[in-house]
């Protein structure tokens, strides 16, 4: 029995969280890989060895035990090791922009021999679902760096003045670790200070964080992330090297996401059909772009013999509801237009209309008609 055999019997330990037998699994693949791959040999020995002291095995990758509330004692931030993760599919600024920060990083040290100040923070903004959080793993995974996120139910305090001591806290542990340090849904801990509505401690914590970030060394990186940019006082876009905004996939953009994660599936897809898909996800996120791609691959998995052109199309608009009468009848024309094979009973499939509402939408023959539909 070989390393790669024993890692289904590795997999199913850890979900059934047997740690006895995932620390003998893992020995035994330790020991088969040593010649072979001494470094990952050594760091699953050192992982076990820490758990048996009943130590936090992240001190094995040199992490220090997680920052905790002091009175709660619950863990201020989370902590995850960096995986393997496709590039995101982004505008070409944005990308470069990205790509200019990872090289920027890569070269720290030259940055400081020549007393250049290298840059270490992101303020990523945009709407939901448009990949933000996305992006602050998929860097974690470029720089090869363990990512700690803030966890903001643990954080906040209702006590005075608590909040801000576990702010600096997370702060301290982010600068003694070699790490990157997330802060996701950044407005809720920065808000303006000009509003009236808060109260005085909300001001002091802003006060609190807009130090923090001015004292990060450069050996720091801080990523940002807000879903609402207008939240945040003035003074803390300053604190960051780049502001980015992250908008709604374009055209190209919801293309190469849609071909991604439809895989397979993607190929067999008709061009009429993709391009129909392209064209009417105009105003949906990334993220549920996605889900679009794996609702169509389940659905065509689990039915092989209803057409993949069907199954595209209603799942589409199981995601942009049909709300009024004047949709449902611009859509069945289009349908009609755009698909001349459709019958009417396909059309019925797609939209979930009954056919016989179906045929009367389409037997009406207003001018104009499909100028209105979207």
């Amino acid at each position: 029995m070989n390393a790669f055999d024993l890692i289904p019997k590795l997999v199913r330990s850890s979900l059934e969280a047997d740690k006895k037998n995932i620390e003998a699994t893992a020995l035994m693949i330790a020991r088969k890989i040593k010649k072979d791959y001494p470094a990952a040999a050594e760091e699953i020995t050192k992982a076990l060895a820490y758990s048996r002291l009943d130590s936090p095995v992240t001190r094995s990758i040199d992490l220090q035990p997680l920052p905790v509330d002091k009175e709660t004692r619950y863990s201020l931030v989370k902590i995850e090791e960096p995986i393997e993760m496709p590039d995101p599919i982004l505008e070409d600024f944005i990308r470069q922009q990205l790509e200019d920060f990872i090289k920027e990083r890569q070269i720290l040290e030259d940055f400081l021999r020549e007393d250049i100040v290298p840059p270490n923070s992101i303020l990523l903004d945009g709407p939901p679902g448009v990949g933000k959080t996305y992006i602050a793993y998929w860097l974690a995974y470029r720089l090869n760096t363990p990512i700690i996120t803030l966890d903001l139910a643990s954080s906040i305090s209702s006590y005075l003045g608590r909040t801000g001591q576990n702010i600096r806290n997370i702060f301290d542990y982010a600068r003694s670790q070699r790490t990157i340090l997330f802060l996701d849904e950044l407005d809720a801990i920065a808000k303006r200070r000009d509003d009236a509505g808060d109260l005085g401690e909300l001001k002091r914590l802003v006060n609190v964080l807009l130090k923090e970030l001015e004292d990060c060394p450069s050996s720091c990186v801080i990523i940002g992330a807000t879903n609402h940019p207008e939240l945040l006082d003035k003074a803390i876009w300053r604190r960051f090297d780049r502001t980015l905004t992250i908008s709604m996939p374009d055209e190209r953009e919801r293309r190469s996401l849609l071909i991604r994660h439809l895989g397979k599936f993607g190929d067999e897809l008709r061009k009429d059909t993709l391009d129909y898909l392209v064209k009417h996800t105009k105003n949906i996120n990334a993220a549920d772009i996605c889900k679009l791609s794996e609702h169509m691959k389940r659905r065509a998995f689990l039915s092989p013999n209803e057409p993949l052109q069907i199954i595209a199309l209603s799942e589409l608009y199981k995601i942009k509801p049909l709300a009024t009468k004047e949709d449902k009848t611009n859509i069945c024309r289009l349908l009609k237009k755009e698909f001349s094979g459709l019958s009417v009973r396909d059309i019925s499939m797609i939209t979930q209309i009954p056919s016989t509402t179906v045929s009367r939408y389409l037997s009406v023959n207003r001018k104009g008609d499909e100028e209105h539909v979207e």
